[in-house]
């Protein structure tokens, strides 16, 4: 079953993480950008990896951890910034929102 991604001009809502129903999704895909609406749970994480292309996380509520590189926190509010090929892994301190794009920089689609 393909996943539902928006289309130019659809308006669609980010559910709160304060609803147990809410999970991660994906938002919008085009051959040079992506959008999803990550919901990682206090508690759980997400291992180490990398993505082709630049991305940015927002934290819209919650609090992560990351490692990599660079160790960071993320908090409502703060934005992250990540090189393409940048390792990284994601440990939710709280149940955690966040809104990541992914800019495929040469159009390469492939995560790893």
């Amino acid at each position: 079953m393909a996943l539902h991604h928006c289309q130019s001009g659809e308006v669609t809502h980010l559910d709160t993480i304060g609803d147990a129903a809410t999970v991660t999704r994906a938002l919008a895909r085009t051959s040079s950008f992506e959008a999803i609406h990550l919901v990682v749970r206090a508690g759980h994480s997400i291992p180490a990896h990398h993505v082709s292309g630049s991305m940015t996380l927002y934290c819209i509520s919650g609090h992560a951890r990351l490692e990599g590189d660079v160790a960071s926190e993320l908090r409502a509010g703060d934005w992250l910034f990540l090189e393409p090929g940048t390792p990284h892994a994601v440990e939710a301190m709280a149940d955690t929102s966040l809104l990541l794009t992914i800019m495929f920089d040469d159009g390469d689609e492939r995560q790893t």
